[in-house]
């Protein structure tokens, strides 16, 4: 798991998601839904911002609650699928 992707899912969900709780105290592991506050329209947003910030693309079988359910899960989702990317390139 990167940092720079952490530090991204962070500012993302402050900045764009307009989420008020500062960057450095959103936890790895701290739950999108229950801990940070993010609805059903959040997560879509997110899906979304993801894609385009990452340049990948979260199919329906990713987006799941299990690959969404905090900044941990959510990184490593996007480490495989630029892992995946790279690889069909290469």
């Amino acid at each position: 798991m990167r940092d720079d992707v952490i530090a991204a899912l962070r500012r993302m969900i402050v900045n764009d998601l307009f989420v008020e709780i500062a960057e450095e105290q959103i936890g790895l592991d701290d739950g999108l839904r229950t801990v940070i506050g993010l609805d059903s329209v959040g997560f879509v947003e997110l899906r979304v911002l993801c894609e385009q910030k990452f340049n990948v693309e979260i199919n329906d079988d990713d987006y799941t609650p299990e690959n969404f359910t905090s900044i941990r899960l959510l990184a490593n989702l996007i480490d495989r699928l630029q892992t995946q990317r790279k690889a069909a390139v290469a």
